[in-house]
């Protein structure tokens, strides 16, 4: 891959992270062990990453997040709980797939992965606090498989085509924080509205 290449890759895994981080780690590490990403050899970070109890962790992790998904409640919960742990998860894939041999360059992908996931995770976790809030179960269960499909699908576009992936992928977050800001817009109307304010008396 090229740097450029390398970069794209970092910034959509990173992304993509603050959706679904183990799914992230796991289809990135296995993308490491059978070499379906082809790395310059002075990336060792990533060997971390193929781990074969790494890989064991994601793979529990990316199954309990699953479901865990599904539960308007628990899924709510899983939210708060991984509000640090995404961006952390964010900014370590960043600086493992980033060459780090420059202080400077370690720096700057570990702040900008860790921003990219808690972007992503901060318009995911509101977005989905809407949705969780709705009565039937059906809307979060909808929502949450749209979700792990194009988390799969734009992981594949990114071992294929890095730059494309962290095209749509950056597109897909700026949605999801503008979906954030109109929805509590308009519920904040919609309180209003069913809870005018009390007429000033005489």
């Amino acid at each position: 891959m090229t740097p450029v290449e390398l970069v794209a890759l970092a910034a959509s895994t990173s992304l993509l992270a603050g959706w679904r981080l183990y799914l992230v780690t796991l289809v990135t590490g296995l993308a490491m062990k059978f070499g379906w990403i082809a790395l310059p050899e002075q990336l060792h970070g990533l060997d971390i990453l193929a781990n074969n109890w790494l890989l064991a962790v994601a793979a529990v992790g990316t199954f309990a997040e699953f479901f865990a998904d599904k539960i308007a409640w628990v899924d709510s919960a899983w939210d708060a709980v991984h509000s640090f742990i995404r961006p952390l998860g964010g900014a370590l894939l960043s600086l493992a797939i980033v060459d780090s041999g420059d202080t400077g360059w370690q720096v700057a992908s570990f702040l900008l992965g860790g921003g990219a996931a808690f972007v992503a995770h901060a318009g995911k976790a509101g977005a989905r606090t809407l949705v969780n809030a709705s009565p039937e179960p059906f809307s979060n269960v909808i929502v949450s498989t749209a979700e792990d499909i194009a988390t799969g699908g734009l992981l594949a576009l990114a071992i294929a085509n890095p730059i494309a992936a962290a095209l749509i992928a950056a597109c897909l977050v700026v949605l999801s924080l503008w979906l954030v800001v109109a929805a509590r817009r308009m519920l904040r109307g919609l309180i209003e509205r069913l809870n005018p304010p009390p007429k000033a008396t005489r």
